[in-house]
């Protein structure tokens, strides 16, 4: 399987919720997700209090590291420096780009929310980031909020060089438009979390069909 750069491969980023991966089901629904293909895993808990988020970044970061899947942090440098993880996700108005940098340094991967805007994208380039994630293209009851998302914005910030994500009701039954637009990744949450082990590692391949028959960089076969 090609390389984007830094480890990222072109694929399923799986985005954790604490809905659909409570604590008591959060690394099997992980680790099946990894069985089933999950070429990045997000690690996002917005409420939970330090102590739990640190041992649940822990844990998963040693099972991600395991599958030789990069973690991130959602919007949390300090968590990501201080479990070892890959690096940081971050949205517009979370922690400074250009100080997460400076914290995890050159090597770390860092993406960053651009909602619709290219011009979001330009400026988090400018500050160094690896990826660039644009949504919501369809209704998500994660963000249900999030402002809409048109595929040609993927075409449009192909241009930048970087891989894009997309992300926002994302599953592997509408995710092919937007591989064909230029997502190298395809972040979702309920398109594959939610349910038995088995239905998460069946969703997570499904994704990985889809790529298959869809980016030029994604096989199989790796």
């Amino acid at each position: 399987m090609g390389t984007l750069g830094k480890g990222i491969r072109p694929g399923l980023y799986a985005v954790t919720d604490s809905h659909l991966t409570p604590p008591d089901r959060l690394l099997v629904s992980v680790e099946a997700a990894l069985r089933g293909g999950a070429v990045l895993v997000q690690y996002r808990e917005k409420s939970a209090p330090w102590p739990g988020r640190l041992s649940q970044a822990r844990d998963l970061q040693a099972i991600c590291s395991n599958a030789g899947v990069p973690l991130l942090i959602n919007d949390d440098p300090e968590l990501a420096q201080r479990v070892g993880a890959a690096g940081v996700h971050l949205g517009q108005g979370d922690a400074s780009l250009v100080q997460a940098r400076q914290l995890l340094g050159e090597g770390a991967i860092i993406g960053a929310t651009c909602h619709a805007r290219v011009d979001l994208a330009r400026q988090a380039l400018a500050e160094g980031a690896d990826y660039l994630a644009f949504g919501r293209f369809y209704s998500s009851g994660t963000k249900p909020d999030a402002p809409g998302a048109d595929p040609a914005v993927l075409t449009e910030a192909k241009q930048l060089g970087k891989p894009l994500t997309a992300i926002g009701g994302v599953t592997a039954e509408n995710g092919a438009p937007l591989i064909r637009a230029g997502a190298d990744l395809l972040a979702a949450v309920g398109g594959v979390f939610g349910g038995t082990p088995e239905q998460i590692e069946q969703r997570a391949r499904a994704f990985g069909r889809l790529f298959a028959a869809h980016h030029p960089l994604f096989s199989l076969s790796d």
